[in-house]
């Protein structure tokens, strides 16, 4: 068992799943999504990114893509967040549509990278 591929997929998969746990709910209503589970889908993305480093492969360098992305995306709707609530005096629905909206393509992204772990270890085994 190599423990780097087992720690890299935990990252990979929770990423995932702190990113889903986030975005579902009903997208009108900020209270179905709590800040502090997207602060949590953030910082496992980041650390799933910085297991992604050291790959050299062509698969690898698409893996980094997708983290990207998703860390763009969840970064980019926390600022929204930030922004809705302590700049522009609160959260409206269009700004509560745009956070979930963004986290909605960072989901996206991680499951993109989450299917192709998967298909890079079943081609490994072979």
């Amino acid at each position: 068992m190599n423990f780097q591929k087992v720690i890299s997929g935990f990252f990979f998969i929770l990423a995932m799943t702190t990113n889903f746990g986030f975005f579902y709910g009903d997208p009108s209503s900020i209270e179905h999504h709590s800040k502090w589970e997207l602060f949590a889908a953030i910082i496992v993305n980041l650390i799933a990114t910085i297991l992604k480093l050291g790959d050299k492969t062509q698969l690898g360098s698409v893996l980094l893509a997708t983290s990207l992305v998703a860390d763009i995306q969840l970064i980019g709707a926390a600022s929204v967040w930030a922004l809705a609530s302590y700049v522009f005096g609160g959260l409206d629905l269009e700004s509560t549509v745009v956070i979930i909206s963004m986290s909605g393509g960072a989901l996206l992204a991680n499951v993109v990278s989450v299917l192709l772990f998967i298909g890079d270890t079943l081609k490994s085994k072979r």
